[in-house]
């Protein structure tokens, strides 16, 4: 069974095909600049070059349908005709209290989707786009939608709960939802399965590092503490983002800067790596920066590196112990001499990593050394994976 798996973004698409015997990608891509001038398409077929398009994509549905176009293409496409497809998944950024797992699309489910729009202003208008999109392209064909916030949805209280009037949540849901949830799920399932261990056996930390980081807390094979809150500039320091801060900072901001507007770029696209180095948002450029010399590049490393043992330890003081840390996305999967500076000095909780065994990047590998405590593991993300094994479930079910 074929199934079309899609991301959607506000001038965005990201796209997968994934024959589902086997789960093999037949074909991916991604379409930029939908609804701007010089808007285009990179397309790759399993086994040739990617190529490259440029084409006017004023919507969402006019990208969407250039996708199912090249998707049967003769010389491009993977598809003898669009009835091979079984079904398309869609990731959806937020589902607040409201979907704790990935749904059939329902017109309930679409009314849900969109009640949530203030917690997610930017991107669930976006996802929904798209959704409605292959729903007007594609009539009578099951989709799914997938959440990233529903993997978080089992923590309990005490882990969500802000410490402001109880009336904020009460009203308008002010509480902590985490965010990642495709991508710590996969890979803490994923991590259980290449230790042939059962994942309600393990209590697992799993770090999510990129342009956007998150850490989270897996009990029993469940979400217990997320470092993302109610959006997702808290936690380590990431690319723009400015992580944990204090409230009092953000008053103090507020009356220098006047908008809230302002003050939200300043902690979503002017700080973070960014802000402190003031050399690059992308830890590459800034570890080679240190290694130079450049000293607000060094205290950029060094924060982060700082936050996420701070947080590795943390969750291993809330589930009573930790047997299994987990880097995955671009920094965690490729971030070499990044991972060994996080486990230098943790062997006081029995975390001891070989250098040899870290020296890789990019694939599945068990990083630690035989007599640490802790297993270490790098372990690649894969939420299209995750969308599409959801998909057929859900649609499957459905019939």
């Amino acid at each position: 069974m074929k199934i079309l798996v899609l991301n959607c973004g506000s001038s965005s698409l990201k796209y997968q095909l994934i024959e589902m015997d086997g789960e093999k990608v037949m074909a991916k891509g991604l379409v930029e600049r939908i609804g701007i001038e010089g808007s285009r398409i990179k397309h790759t077929k399993t086994g040739m070059d990617a190529v490259t398009r440029e084409a006017p994509f004023p919507t969402h549905t006019a990208a969407i349908k250039y996708v199912l176009d090249i998707l049967v293409d003769p010389e491009y496409g993977v598809l003898k005709d669009l009835d091979e497809l079984y079904a398309t998944g869609h990731r959806i950024v937020h589902g607040g209290e409201k979907f704790t797992k990935s749904v059939l699309v329902t017109p309930d489910v679409l009314k849900g989707i969109e009640e949530v729009i203030p917690l997610a202003p930017l991107h669930n208008p976006a996802n929904l786009q798209g959704l409605k999109a292959v729903m007007e392209v594609l009539p009578g064909k099951p989709n799914v939608v997938v959440f990233d916030t529903a993997f978080h949805q089992t923590m309990p209280p005490k882990a969500y709960i802000y410490g402001i009037p109880y009336e904020h949540y009460e009203k308008n849901r002010v509480r902590r939802y985490g965010f990642h949830g495709t991508s710590h799920g996969y890979v803490a399932l994923r991590a259980a399965e290449i230790l042939g261990r059962d994942i309600k056996d393990l209590k697992i930390v799993t770090c999510h590092l990129g342009n956007g980081s998150s850490i989270t807390a897996v009990k029993d094979g469940m979400s217990v503490g997320t470092s993302f809150g109610y959006g997702t500039a808290e936690g380590v320091l990431m690319g723009t983002r400015c992580g944990d801060i204090d409230p009092s900072v953000m008053i103090y901001l507020m009356e220098q800067l006047g908008t809230p507007q302002k003050v939200s770029d300043e902690v979503h696209k002017k700080g973070g790596l960014l802000g402190v180095s003031g050399i690059s948002s992308d830890l590459r450029d800034v570890e080679e920066a240190a290694e130079k010399g450049c000293e607000r590049a060094r205290l950029a490393w060094d924060i982060l590196v700082d936050g996420v043992k701070k947080y590795i330890a943390g969750f291993a003081a809330k589930m009573g112990g930790v047997d299994v840390v987990v880097f995955t996305a671009g920094i965690g999967e490729n971030g070499i001499t990044f991972r060994k500076a996080v486990c230098d000095n943790m062997e006081f909780m029995g975390i001891k990593i070989d250098a040899k065994k870290n020296d890789c990047r990019g694939k599945e590998t068990i990083i630690s050394a035989p007599d640490s405590k802790v297993t270490v593991m790098v372990v690649p993300t894969d939420e299209e994976m995750v969308i599409a094994r959801d998909t057929l479930k859900c649609a499957s079910e459905a019939k």
